[in-house]
Order: C-alpha cells, then structure tokens, then sequence
C-alpha cells in the first residue's frame, strides 16, 4: 500500500485524479491540493508520503518548481496537458509523465511503475543515509518520447544511436525506432557524455552497444540484424581516442 497525494489546480481533474486513487487497492489518499504551496508545507511535515501526482502549470508555483523545493524523495508521476514540459522533467527523475486527458488503463501504468521503483528503492537502500538526496547531482539517464497520444520513458542505455533526418531525429533501440521532432544540435545537449559520441555529422552512436569497426563503419545489432554506421574522417580519431583499445 504507498500513500499518495495529488496537487493539482484544475477542480476537474483532481476529481478524477481522487477516483482513480479509490479504485486502485494498492493506493490510499492521503490528500488532495489546489494549491501547490500548501502541498509542499505537507511535504515538508509528512514522511509519509509514497507518490506525488502533481500538475506541471500551476499558479503561485509550478510543479517543476515545486520539485526543486521538495525535501523528500517521493515517487512523482506528473499530470500535465502539454507534453513541452517532459524534457525538463525527466531531469527530476519522475516515474511517469501522463498527458491530459488521461485514462484509468495509462494512471494504473504509472501506478505500477511507481510500486517496481518502490520496491526496486527497498532492494538497494543508499549506502550513506546521512547524504540528502537534493545534495546528489540529479543524473540524466533516460527521455520522454511522444509515442501516438502517449510520453513513453526511454532509458538512454537502451539508446544504440542517433540519427539525423532533416527536421527530425530517429533513436534506434535493439527493437524499435523513435521519431522526434529534435535537431542534432538539441539532442546532443540531452545526451549522455559518457556513453554516446559524434561520428558522422548525421548520427551519434552509444559506445556500450557498438559490435565491430571495419574500415570506416560501425556495426550494431538491431532486431539481430546488422546495421552499419558510417565514420566520419574527422570524427574518427575522437572515436578511438575513447575507445578501450587492447593491441
């Protein structure tokens, strides 16, 4: 059973929001906000607290900076009605990110979601609890893609590379390609350093996944199938310089 809250100005909504809660057996309400300062004194007080459902625009204070200021980490599944806020919220680390108007089937998803985190969280407790989370640096490790009427998570891990496809850009996993509305120079900003370099000025490609340089190409496996990727000659010795090479 988690406690949750909702913090939500839009009367409508929070109802809806509040019946969804009643008939998830696995959810007790704890309380339900139109005012989002408010919401964070109760944060603040109550330890409590599993899951935030929590609006993005919001007046006094937005949901985005209402994260910034919360002292506890609960589980956060944001509810918004436009989808331009799901860059910057994934920074947070949120579990879901719901679009407006929303069904019960995506709010039980998230809920789920939220329980595996949970419980994931009790398996691997932090090593040093005298740390406070908002004094951790905040990881980018995964994105929001719009996918049809919904935002779907995807880890930047399961990223085999990027490519660039005149307005858009495509993200290849093992499996499946997304579509998004990105340029180059944008997504390389959301990109994690470490693991995804630039080898041609049409992709970026995630070291962890690459199979086999020859020549000019990289192979990866995609639906165990090869593709290959070309090298850009100025981009190549930056590729081998982080590569680990044994000789």
């Amino acid at each position: 059973m988690l406690n949750c809250i909702i913090i939500d100005d839009d009367l409508i909504i929070r109802k809806l929001v509040e019946e969804f809660v009643r008939k998830t057996k696995r959810l007790n309400l704890l309380g339900s906000f139109e005012n989002p300062v408010i919401a964070l004194s109760e944060l603040a007080e109550n330890e409590k607290v599993d899951v935030v459902f929590l609006d993005v625009e919001m007046p006094e204070m937005t949901g985005l900076e209402l994260l910034d200021n919360m002292r506890t980490n609960p589980k956060v599944i944001i509810i918004s009605g436009k989808e331009k806020y799901a860059i910057n919220a994934f920074e947070y680390d949120v579990t879901d990110y719901l679009l407006k108007p929303i069904t019960y089937a995506r709010f039980y998803k998230a809920v789920m979601r939220a329980i595996e985190d949970v419980q994931d969280g009790d398996k691997n407790p932090k090593q040093n609890s005298n740390v406070p989370d908002q004094d951790l640096p905040k990881q980018k490790d995964e994105i929001f893609i719009r996918e049809n009427s919904n935002l779907v998570r995807i880890k930047f891990s399961e990223i085999l590379f990027v490519e660039a496809q005149e307005n858009y850009v495509s993200l290849q996993s093992s499996e499946k390609r997304f579509l998004i509305h990105f340029t180059m120079k944008a997504i390389e900003n959301e990109l994690p350093i470490e693991s995804f370099i630039r080898v041609h000025r049409s992709y970026f490609v995630n070291l962890n996944h690459i199979q086999q340089i020859s020549g000019n190409r990289i192979s990866m496996k995609v639906n165990k199938e090869m593709v290959h990727i070309p090298i850009g000659k100025s981009y190549k010795d930056e590729l081998f310089n982080r590569l680990n090479l044994m000789n």
